[in-house]
């Protein structure tokens, strides 16, 4: 019964919140092993077995928040704080550009000392120097207008996780400052601005259940993002949450298939997470479905600072430094690593 909800997933696109949460629930090894077979087979419809890489630079770690599972939140007074600076970011995109980057990806806490003007002038810079190579920002909710003067400047795509779709459960991960209702409007802005926009979520996140799973996959459905990051929740030790118990392996790797089911030529990272709690969990990301990979640009001095959670991979395959050895492991499982943009196919509308 389970694998005929896969199925119509495959066909339709789209299942209702109560066949979501059936799915999620019921999941069995069988069944995950048939989800996955679908998974590659429609990735590899639209990206063959190629894998994607981003440079991801890391440029601050210092942000205004409080989210209770975030090791940057501001209340943490033990976090190393650092910021990068223009010249210290361009360098990082030097030794990616000659590694084989064309997607820069610059990720940071919701730092207010980065204003609109700065930024621009940071994305303009690197436009200039590497224009064959697209810009991804991973900065957090701002306003609309900020979002526009960033994508004029020449920003391409705007990461944005929304980590739960459900109201409630948001509010039991994040202060009552942070609003679900403004998380989600500021990815809609984004997509209605013309940026190739991602969204995403934490599995196994404290009382997170299947319905709130069903709840991320109908959200996803509407807005239907370019990219999708999904990751196992990982505690840090000086947060709210340092006690609770992390997500696993198996649940986040189901939920990459059905995303994949779901939104077919969805750019889709089998992310640091998944290296982290288990060696082979980028190998696994990719054969769930997968088809990009986001090594560590950020200067070796500061990795260690931006620590979102307890035991973060940086070193190895998720070095920028160490790409032949990521090439190595994608070989080993009969994917290639290429130096391209990697931008997202559109999916031509079911009659």
């Amino acid at each position: 019964m389970l694998k005929s909800l896969v199925d119509k997933l495959e066909a339709s696109r789209c299942l209702t919140g109560a066949e979501f949460e059936r799915l999620i629930a019921g999941r069995t090894p069988e069944l995950a092993a048939y989800l996955f077979a679908k998974a590659r087979k429609i990735r590899e419809r639209y990206y063959g077995r190629r894998v994607f890489i981003r440079g991801l630079i890391e440029f601050t770690s210092y942000c205004r928040n409080n989210c209770l599972y975030c090791g940057l939140r501001r209340d943490n007074r033990d976090a190393e704080r650092y910021r990068l600076t223009e010249d210290e970011i361009l360098e990082c995109c030097s030794e990616g550009y000659s590694l084989g980057f064309r997607t820069f990806v610059l990720q940071g806490g919701e730092d207010p000392y980065y204003t609109d003007a700065l930024l621009c002038d940071l994305i303009r810079a690197i436009k200039k120097g590497f224009p064959d190579c697209a810009v991804t920002l991973s900065v957090g909710e701002r306003d609309r207008r900020s979002y526009a003067q960033l994508f004029k400047a020449g920003a391409d795509r705007y990461l944005l996780r929304h980590e739960t779709a459900d109201d409630e459960h948001f509010g039991t991960l994040h202060p009552p400052s942070q609003s679900p209702a403004n998380r989600k409007q500021c990815l809609w802005n984004l997509k209605d601005i013309g940026y190739q926009v991602g969204c995403g979520l934490m599995v196994g996140s404290p009382g997170q259940t299947p319905r709130h799973l069903a709840q991320d996959m109908l959200f996803m459905q509407r807005l239907q993002p370019h990219m999708v990051g999904i990751g196992p929740f990982i505690p840090h030790h000086a947060t709210p949450f340092a006690g609770q118990p992390g997500g696993t392996l198996e649940l986040t790797l189901f939920m990459l298939g059905l995303t994949r089911l779901m939104l077919p030529s969805v750019l889709l990272p089998a992310t640091t997470a998944l290296a982290t709690i288990d060696p082979k969990g980028r190998e696994l990301g990719i054969l769930a479905g997968a088809n990009v990979v986001m090594p560590n640009l950020s200067p070796a001095a500061v990795r260690a600072k931006y620590l979102l959670y307890d035991n973060k991979a940086s070193s190895g395959a998720e070095s920028a430094q160490s790409l032949q050895e990521l090439k190595e492991v994608m070989d080993s499982i009969g994917y290639s690593v290429v130096v391209d943009r990697g931008d997202f196919v559109p999916v031509r509308p079911q009659a």
